[in-house]
């Protein structure tokens, strides 16, 4: 009981929260750097060629058995490419694959970005304000999106990009949609429960 009290205290918490504040700008940098390099063709995926399938291969590099010490993004998605008559990979699945996970990383660096403010505001001891009930509030759509709408947004791309491709394309995903979607709903109660905090507490100083 004591050591709950002790995390409790309100000097550990702001310190926590700034602490989370800078882990948050961590996440948004390192999700911006991934998709620059899923842009610069080192998102893996699964290559079916005349030659063979590959497990992780990457569009910028030719050999596919082998990968450079370079980094490589991945969405958790099952991807499957199929190469053209010329057995190459057409650079309009290239486009469409790095659409694809920018339509899921862009909305998350949005969500930690509101998250971020949210601890900047308990690290300055602004905890029960109508801001962070806001922040909490899309904080929690946009993880709700992520889980629900975006793994359809990535099947009309896979579809689109069929059409004009010469080469062909398919995707599995929302294996994490239940993962993300009860933290999503979390977020969105803990938004509710603040914002009727505040003005229950306006209700309090009026009747005073």
């Amino acid at each position: 009981m004591k050591f709950i009290q002790k995390l409790a205290n309100e000097r550990f918490a702001r310190h926590a929260a700034r602490l989370m504040k800078f882990a948050c700008y961590f996440v948004i940098c390192f999700y911006v750097l991934c998709t620059v390099l899923s842009f610069m063709g080192r998102q893996t995926f699964w290559l079916h060629t005349k030659t063979g399938t590959f497990e992780q291969a990457i569009y910028a590099e030719e050999n596919h058995e082998s990968h450079s010490g370079s980094m490589t993004v991945h969405t958790g998605d099952d991807i499957h490419v199929w190469t053209d008559d010329n057995d190459q990979i057409d650079p309009t699945i290239q486009i469409g694959i790095s659409f694809m996970y920018a339509i899921h990383i862009v909305p998350m660096i949005f969500a930690y970005w509101f998250l971020s403010r949210v601890f900047a505001n308990i690290s300055k001891g602004e905890i029960f304000t109508e801001q962070n009930s806001s922040y909490l509030l899309y904080y929690g759509l946009l993880q709700f999106s992520v889980a629900v709408f975006v793994p359809f947004i990535k099947l009309l791309i896979c579809w689109l990009i069929n059409l004009v491709s010469n080469g062909r394309m398919s995707i599995s995903t929302g294996q994490s949609m239940l993962n993300m979607l009860v933290p999503s709903i979390a977020f969105i109660v803990a938004a509710y429960i603040i914002h009727y905090g505040v003005h229950l507490q306006d209700e309090v100083d009026h009747t005073l």
